[in-house]
């Protein structure tokens, strides 16, 4: 008789005991205190808590934007925390798109270029880099605004722009920080029904970080609570935004 042990299937974004700590002047400000956390892959998560409770410096971690002082974090096959500069960036090329509440965009070039930005940086040719931007401006139902430069775009259309260029590289994870914070609330729901639009579909993981549970939990499918840098609650919910399970 033959014994068979079945392994579960590691996270696809691991927080372990992660710390970061501030130094401001002689105070030591404590953003995140031995966090952990574990995500499959192709999930919609919100993280969500009051301002000052570490939502943007979960973030920043996760896009190596920022070392944990403590811990280990590791994305897919990336061990985030032993990164040195040119490590983060290529991670950051190949693994994350980010999305900013300000937008982020470049006022003296149209939205094709805008998209094609992280292209260039890439080093991709020209013809193809230009029908890849345009492409994802389709995805984002903007192929009829690819000349527009970003003042001639409503503010929802602004940050559809900033969507398609996180997708210009095909990023697995996709980090959102308050990506309706600048929008009013009818445009603030069509903006997350299109993020999660292009989880369903393209099997991205996507975090969004937001005060407005109310416009993400309807699509979310975990909601991460935080609390003065610690993890609170965390919720995995149905494709409806129903509760199945309380950690």
């Amino acid at each position: 008789m033959t014994n068979r042990t079945t392994q579960a299937t590691p996270p696809f974004l691991s927080l372990e005991k992660v710390s970061k700590i501030y130094q401001r002047g002689p105070n030591r400000v404590v953003a995140l205190r031995t966090f952990s956390l574990a995500l499959p892959a192709a999930q919609f998560t919100a993280v969500v808590g009051r301002s000052g409770s570490g939502k943007s410096t979960l973030l920043h971690l996760l896009a190596a934007l920022d070392h944990p002082t403590e811990g280990e974090i590791t994305v897919g096959p990336w061990r985030l925390s032993a990164f040195d500069r040119r490590e983060q960036a290529r991670y950051r090329r190949e693994m994350v798109g980010m999305i900013f509440q300000q937008f982020n965009l470049i006022p003296s070039m149209t939205a094709l270029a805008n998209v094609e930005l992280p292209l260039v940086l890439a080093g991709v040719a020209p013809a193809v880099r230009q029908a890849r931007a345009a492409e994802c401006l389709e995805r984002v139902e903007l192929s009829h605004r690819l000349d527009h430069r970003p003042t001639e775009l409503s503010g929802g259309e602004q940050q559809r722009v900033a969507i398609a260029r996180a997708l210009a590289l095909d990023p697995p994870l996709l980090l959102a920080d308050e990506p309706t914070g600048n929008l009013d609330s009818v445009t603030g729901k069509q903006i997350v029904a299109l993020l999660a639009r292009l989880q369903r579909e393209q099997g991205k993981s996507i975090i969004v970080v937001t005060h407005s549970l109310e416009e993400v939990a309807p699509v979310a499918t975990r909601v991460v609570e935080l609390h003065d840098g610690s993890l609170l609650r965390t919720d995995e919910k149905g494709p409806r935004g129903a509760t199945e399970s309380t950690g």
